[in-house]
C-alpha cells in the first residue's frame, strides 16, 4: 500500500514523499541494563488494555482526532510537538525544566540523568514488548496527511501502540513528582502534554498515548521494588533539591510553553 507523508519542520513545510510502507515492526530495544530483572518486570500484556481493533469505538475516535488535529499545523502547539520529539536525556530534562522552575542538563544533574538512563531501559523493554505484540499501524499509514516528522523507516517500522515517547514522558513525570512534590501539578500537566504532542504530530493515536501512560505507570511502580532504584532516587532527590534551591537558571522559553499548553489540543 502506498502512503504519502509530508515532511515538515518548524520553519519550512517540506514536500511530499511517496514510498512503499513496509509492514510495521518495532525497533529492537537498546541493549542496556535497567533496574528490573526479567522476573521482576510486570507482565505488561496482562495489565495494559489491548490495542483497538477494527470496529472498536476507540479506533473511530483515534482517526477522528487524527483528522481534527491536522488543523494545528503551523501553530505554537505544532511547534512544541515537534520539539517534544527529542528523546535524548538532555531533551527529556529540557521538557520538564519549566515546570520545575530550573534549567536541567546532564551536566548539572548527573545523578538524575543516570537514574533516567537506567530507568528508561525498563520502560523501553515494556513498550517494545507491546509494540511487537500488536503491530498496529500509525495513523498516517492508514490515512495519509501532513505530519510533523519525516516518514523514515525507523518511524514506520515502529508500531503505533503503545507510544514509547508517552511511556517515557509519563513515567518521568511521575518520577519527578516524587522528587519535587510541590511542583506536581505543573510536572504532570507537562507529562500529559508531552504524550498529547504525539497526537498533534500525527504520529500516534490517542489510544497509543493512553497505552503509553498505562505502561509507564505500571513499570515505574514495579521499579520501586528495586533497592538500587530507591537509592538512586534519593540521590537524585538531593541533587534536584539543591539545584532548585540555588536557582540554577530559569528556563527562558516558558512563556511560549505556557501559551502552547493553554488547553488540550483535542
Amino acid at each position: 500500500m502506498l502512503s504519502r507523508v509530508c515532511i515538515l519542520s518548524l520553519t519550512l513545510a517540506g514536500c511530499c514523499v511517496w514510498g512503499q510502507a513496509p509492514a510495521p515492526k518495532a525497533a529492537p530495544a537498546k541493549a542496556r541494563p535497567g533496574y528490573l530483572t526479567a522476573a521482576e518486570m510486570p507482565d505488561i500484556g496482562r495489565i495494559v488494555a489491548p490495542a483497538p481493533g477494527a470496529g472498536d469505538p476507540r479506533e473511530a475516535r483515534d482517526m477522528a482526532v487524527y483528522r481534527a488535529t491536522r488543523s494545528l499545523e503551523g501553530s505554537p502547539r505544532w511547534a512544541l510537538a515537534l520539539s517534544d520529539n527529542d528523546l535524548t536525556t538532555a531533551g527529556m530534562l529540557k521538557v520538564f525544566s519549566c515546570s520545575l522552575g530550573v534549567s536541567l542538563t546532564p551536566a548539572n544533574a548527573p545523578k538524575l540523568s543516570a537514574l533516567l538512563g537506567k530507568a528508561e531501559a525498563d520502560w523501553t523493554s515494556a513498550f517494545t514488548r507491546l509494540k511487537n505484540l500488536y503491530k498496529t499501524k500509525r495513523p498516517f499509514e492508514i490515512e495519509p496527511a501532513h505530519v510533523c516528522l519525516p516518514s523514515t523507516a525507523g518511524l514506520v517500522n515502529n508500531p503505533d501502540y503503545p507510544s514509547g515517547h508517552t511511556t517515557w514522558g509519563w513515567a518521568m513525570g511521575l518520577l519527578l513528582t516524587e522528587l519535587a512534590p510541590d511542583a506536581a501539578t505543573g510536572v504532570l500537566m507537562r507529562a500529559k502534554a508531552y504524550g498529547e504532542s504525539r497526537v498533534v504530530c500525527g504520529v500516534h493515536t490517542v489510544s497509543a498515548v493512553d497505552g503509553g501512560i498505562a505502561t509507564g505507570t505500571a513499570v515505574l511502580a514495579a521499579q520501586h521494588g528495586s533497592a538500587a532504584f530507591r537509592a538512586d532516587l534519593e540521590g537524585a532527590r538531593t541533587e534536584l533539591g539543591g539545584l532548585r534551591g540555588a536557582g540554577a537558571g530559569t528556563p527562558v522559553s516558558c512563556a511560549l510553553e505556557r501559551e502552547a499548553l493553554g488547553k488540550s489540543p483535542y
